[in-house]
């Protein structure tokens, strides 16, 4: 007698409907996220105190730079969609200008226009203490927004167009930061800096300090283009002039590197040699005496005040220290001590 086994089937159990409501929150959750996050970046009203404002653009700034101050300044949330946007969809760089940015425009609108150097309102110009006037005008030529007329004229030509009673261009046009209307001509900056930097001159010569080693204004404007070039420190502007119109005084050669090098021209690729030391131009104050026969930068009024105003002290040497600053020292073995101090310091330096 069999017996048989009675089988039970399992039966699959059904599946569960998908969670398309879940599915749906979520997707519009995700989405509210991206929209606030695009909303409170991109989107977010450019912060502007009244109806409208003007943003300086430099020569040089970055979207960078520009997002990273406006996140300093608690203007904006989540720079990094804003730099992501810049490289997707703006694929200029910033143009230097001054832009007119009114109220509720948002931060991407002001991206894109700082792209374009036709919405500039004004043209934003930076002239640096201690350029050349080759400098200037190269910059001038390469400027959009600038009109040419004259800078492009050989230089004795192009001071007789300004009208400039100078047979050198040298140290006559007054550095600083200039804010001029788009399409303003070269002619018109130039006139107007070389009249902001004979103003400066004048009000500083007359009131210089008594027994001065210059012969006319002009020399005291040649001392400052130096002394320009020796320090980038404000408070040395004063020991420096007064170590180089002591030398005067004494007839002792200046030996100012920078002098050499504007004597060189082109020559110069970065460094001089003792070669270069020796080798006579009328710039080279290790080998004349006196003064170069004309400035050899751009002195800003800094410059020209302390040429007028040499310090008091007994000082007749300085060197770098290799720090950004400089040793002063009254006598030659002090001299050639902190010599051997900057030249320890640079080959630290090296080292590193």
């Amino acid at each position: 007698m069999s017996s048989s086994r009675s089988k039970t089937k399992k039966k699959n159990k059904p599946r569960s409907p998908l969670p398309i409501k879940g599915i749906l929150t979520l997707l519009l959750g995700v989405l509210l996220i991206v929209v606030v996050i695009l909303w409170s970046s991109l989107f977010k009203d450019y912060p502007v105190k009244g109806q409208k404002e003007l943003l300086a653009i430099g020569d040089g700034d970055t979207y960078s730079g520009f997002i990273d101050r406006l996140e300093k300044n608690d203007q904006v949330s989540f720079p990094i969609i804003l730099k992501l946007y810049q490289k997707i969809m703006i694929h200029d760089s910033m143009k230097a200008g001054v832009y007119e940015i009114q109220q509720g425009m948002s931060i991407r609108e002001v991206m894109e226009m700082i792209s374009n150097a036709e919405n500039a309102q004004m043209n934003r110009i930076l002239v640096i203490e201690g350029t050349t006037f080759k400098q200037l005008v190269q910059h001038l030529q390469k400027d959009e927004l600038v009109t040419k007329e004259v800078s492009h004229l050989p230089t004795d030509q192009l001071l007789k167009a300004l009208n400039i009673p100078f047979e050198h261009p040298e140290g006559l046009f007054a550095p600083d930061t200039y804010f001029f209307a788009k399409g303003e001509s070269d002619r018109k900056i130039l006139t107007d800096l070389y009249q902001r930097q004979m103003k400066a001159l004048d009000e500083a010569w007359a009131n210089r300090a008594p027994d001065l080693p210059y012969k006319n204004k002009y020399e005291a404007l040649v001392m400052a283009s130096i002394i320009e070039k020796e320090t980038h420190v404000d408070s040395e502007l004063r020991q420096v002039s007064g170590v180089f119109v002591r030398r005067l005084k004494i007839g002792m050669r200046l030996q100012t590197d920078p002098t050499v090098i504007y004597g060189m021209g082109d020559k110069y690729q970065g460094n001089i040699t003792r070669k270069d030391l020796r080798t006579p131009t009328p710039y080279n104050t290790y080998t004349i005496y006196g003064l170069p026969p004309t400035p050899i930068a751009l002195p800003s009024k800094r410059a020209i005040e302390a040429a007028m105003h040499p310090d008091d002290s007994d000082n007749l040497y300085f060197v770098a220290t290799g720090d950004g600053g400089h040793k002063f020292s009254t006598n030659l073995q002090d001299h050639n001590r902190a010599v051997q101090e900057y030249l320890a310091v640079i080959r630290a330096k090296n080292k590193e």
